[in-house]
């Protein structure tokens, strides 16, 4: 996850994970919240089905989705 970036995208995966970038700051989870908007919107879901498991206070994050999103994940880290 990039905070502060020129605009809110998924990146090209590097390593096996997603690049995320948001415009939000990491102030009081601005950034953690853009990343499950983005994520959710790109997995076609509501955004209450994707959180933050581990990583709320980093740059890496792993985040939970439903097993529905599961092809479409696939593919984005393609």
């Amino acid at each position: 996850m990039i905070p502060r970036a020129a605009r809110n995208e998924l990146a090209a995966p590097r390593a096996g994970q997603l690049v995320i970038r948001v415009t939000a700051p990491p102030v009081e989870g601005a950034a953690n919240e853009a990343v499950v908007a983005l994520v959710a919107r790109a997995l076609a879901v509501p955004a209450g089905q994707v959180r933050v498991e581990r990583g709320s206070r980093g740059r890496s994050k792993l985040l939970s989705a439903p097993a529905l999103a599961r092809d479409r994940l696939a593919t984005l880290l393609k």
